[in-house]
């Protein structure tokens, strides 16, 4: 077997759906790859917050806080879980303006209560008041 066909044999095999080359990024910073990934720069920042959906006919509102914000949305801190994929009413009770979200994630329950991400209906840095 002449040196270097097992190679090529390898290489043939990746090709195919069973595998796939993928490049890895060194030399990128981590903060320059999500910027990519996310499309907007996000701040921490801690911001008093209300959460609002409805369960069944019932409405329901919790308040948290805010561990960062982005123009698109936030990832808030609330003493009771919020269903994936939940529209909400997300207001900020620093400048009382109010925006329409949908719950996109939720971490796990610690002692401060449910990690939860929030997609914004519309982007915008007014709601938060800064710029990003």
């Amino acid at each position: 077997m002449p040196h270097g066909s097992g190679q090529a044999q390898k290489q043939a095999r990746i090709g195919t759906p069973r595998g796939i080359i993928v490049p890895l990024s060194e030399g990128v910073r981590f903060d320059e790859r999500t910027r990519q990934i996310r499309g907007t720069g996000r701040v921490n920042s801690r911001v008093r917050v209300a959460v609002e959906w409805s369960v069944g006919e019932k409405d329901a509102r919790a308040e948290g806080y805010t561990v960062d914000t982005s123009a698109k949305g936030c990832m808030v801190v609330l003493p009771q879980e919020v269903p994936v994929g939940e529209p909400v009413r997300l207001l900020n009770l620093i400048n009382q303006l109010s925006c329409d979200a949908t719950v996109v994630w939720r971490g796990h329950q610690s002692r401060g209560g449910w990690e939860v991400g929030l997609e914004l209906g519309e982007s915008s840095t007014e709601f938060w008041g800064m710029d990003f």
